[in-house]
């Protein structure tokens, strides 16, 4: 299993995300870069990265981040079927899960990041295969 690298450059397909399931109007409880797996903390209702280390809370997914966004700031989550270029290189076909890294991607399921949550579609664009877990 290994961690997706980003690039610097990531972002969201305007075209699919205005398709894409959306959550607007959250807060975030940490700073979030772009194009992180996120979910809602139930305890306040604030986005944070999402975890895959243990089976936890943190190891759901709510969405994928457009832009980064400081602590306290406004964030809009993206589902199925948002586009995101998010790296260089990368193998088409790969189902990506949450990472046992905060806020990462990654080739291979994990303890707390059993589903996959996106596919490489081709050398540097993934899409969102999954709603919401609160879906």
């Amino acid at each position: 299993m290994a961690d997706l690298v980003k690039v610097a450059q990531a972002s969201l397909d305007a075209s699919t995300g205005m398709y894409a399931g959306q959550t607007p109007d959250l807060v975030a409880g940490e700073a979030l870069g772009a194009v992180v797996p996120c979910y809602i903390k139930a305890a306040d209702g604030k986005v944070y990265q999402s975890n895959g280390t243990a089976a936890t809370e943190p190891a759901k997914f709510d969405g994928m981040t457009a832009r980064a966004v400081s602590i306290g700031q406004a964030v809009t989550l993206f589902t199925a079927p948002a586009r995101f270029r998010y790296g260089t290189g990368l193998t088409i076909g790969t189902d990506l899960f949450i990472s046992a890294t905060a806020g990462k991607l990654a080739d291979a399921a994990t303890t707390g990041g059993v589903r996959a949550i996106a596919r490489v579609i081709n050398s540097t664009d993934i899409r969102v295969t999954k709603f919401s877990d609160a879906a």
